[in-house]
C-alpha cells in the first residue's frame, strides 16, 4: 500500500512534510502558551491574593478612618458626585466631565476594480463620504467627592462618558477635496451622581491617584469581577488563534525546500572506488561488469 504524499485543499496542495512540520509548530506553540498562561495564572493569583486581603468599607466615617491610619488597600462603596460642575453653553446642565468632538463630513476617493459585461475587467473611481474627526476638546469639574469626602478632580476614574446630543455645525471649505463639508458637534458627558464601589490604597489622608470605580458594583460584585480567570481564558483564545493564523501561513508558503531536504536525507553516501574499479587515468568504470564483458 503506497502511503499518499500529498493533499489538495481548493487550489492549495498540502504535502505530508508540511503536515509533519505543522504538527512541530502546534507542539512549540502550545509549550509556550503553557508557559505563558502559567504566568499569567500566577500574576492572577498573586492579585487575587491582594483582593481578599483588602478591607471592605460602606460607611463615610471608616473611608476617613482609613485613610487617616493609612489602612492600605481597600474597597469602598459610596456615591460619586462633583463638588463643582462644567458645560458648554448650547447643551447646558451640568457635569463632571463634557467632551465636545468635532467631526467633517469629508470626501474621499477610492480607486476599485469592476467586470464589464463581457468578463473584462477595467478600474474605475468611487466618490464616498465619511465623518471625521476633526478636533475634540473637554472640560471637567476641579472637585469630586466621594462616599461624603472630597477629591481634586482625578482622584478617582470617572465612568464612560454618555452621548449626549448632536448640533450641526453648518458647512465649512475643506482644503483637501476643494469644497464645502458638512460640520457637526457631538457631546459626551459624566453627569453622575453614581452608586459604585472604589477600590485604592488608603494612606496619607487621601486615596491613590486614579482609583478604578465600579460603576454600579457593591463591593461583592467589584471583588467577583476582579478575581475572575476571564484573563486566562481570554489569552488562550488568543493564542488558539494565533496558532491557527500562524499554521495556516506556514501552508499558505511556498515550502518546496522541504522536498530538498528530504532529497539530501535520502541521497547515499559516496562510496571509496577500489583499485579494481578504476581505469588507467583513475575515473571509475560505470559497473563492474563493464571492465569484464562476457
Amino acid at each position: 500500500m503506497i502511503m499518499k504524499k500529498s493533499w489538495w485543499l481548493g487550489r492549495f496542495e498540502i504535502t505530508m512534510h508540511e503536515i509533519l512540520v505543522s504538527i512541530t509548530i502546534i507542539a512549540v506553540m502550545m509549550i509556550l502558551g503553557f508557559v505563558f498562561s502559567g504566568k499569567i495564572e500566577e500574576n492572577q493569583t498573586d492579585k487575587n491574593a491582594e483582593y481578599y486581603k483588602a478591607a471592605k468599607i460602606t460607611e463615610s466615617e471608616m473611608f476617613q478612618y482609613g485613610m487617616d491610619t493609612g489602612i492600605g488597600n481597600a474597597f469602598v462603596y459610596g456615591s460619586l458626585e462633583p463638588m463643582d460642575s462644567v458645560t458648554y453653553p448650547e447643551i447646558g446642565g451640568q457635569y463632571m466631565f463634557v467632551e465636545k468632538v468635532e467631526e467633517h463630513y469629508n470626501r474621499y476617493e477610492e480607486e476599485v476594480t469592476k467586470k464589464d459585461s463581457n468578463g473584462k475587467e477595467y478600474k474605475e473611481k468611487e466618490v464616498y463620504y465619511r465623518w471625521d474627526i476633526e478636533d475634540r476638546e473637554s472640560q471637567n469639574a476641579k472637585e469630586i467627592k466621594f462616599s461624603g469626602v472630597a477629591f481634586p478632580y482625578g482622584k478617582i476614574n470617572l465612568p464612560r462618558p454618555e452621548y449626549i446630543e448632536t448640533i450641526s455645525g453648518g458647512k465649512v471649505w475643506s482644503w483637501s477635496s476643494g469644497e464645502y463639508v458638512k460640520v457637526r458637534f457631538k457631546y459626551y458627558g459624566c453627569q453622575g451622581p453614581y452608586i459604585g464601589t472604589v477600590y485604592s490604597d488608603l494612606r496619607d489622608n487621601t486615596i491613590a491617584n486614579s482609583s478604578p470605580f465600579y460603576d454600579g458594583q457593591t463591593i461583592d460584585e467589584a471583588v467577583d469581577s476582579l478575581t475572575s480567570n476571564v484573563g486566562v481564558w481570554i489569552f488562550w483564545i488568543f493564542w488558539i488563534i494565533l496558532t491557527c493564523g500562524v499554521v495556516i501561513g506556514f501552508f499558505y508558503l511556498d515550502n518546496r525546500w522541504l522536498e530538498w531536504v528530504q532529497f539530501i536525507s535520502k541521497r547515499p553516501a559516496k562510496q571509496a572506488i577500489r583499485p579494481n574499479q578504476a581505469g588507467k587515468h583513475g575515473i571509475p568504470y560505470p559497473c563492474e561488469r563493464s571492465r569484464h564483458p562476457e
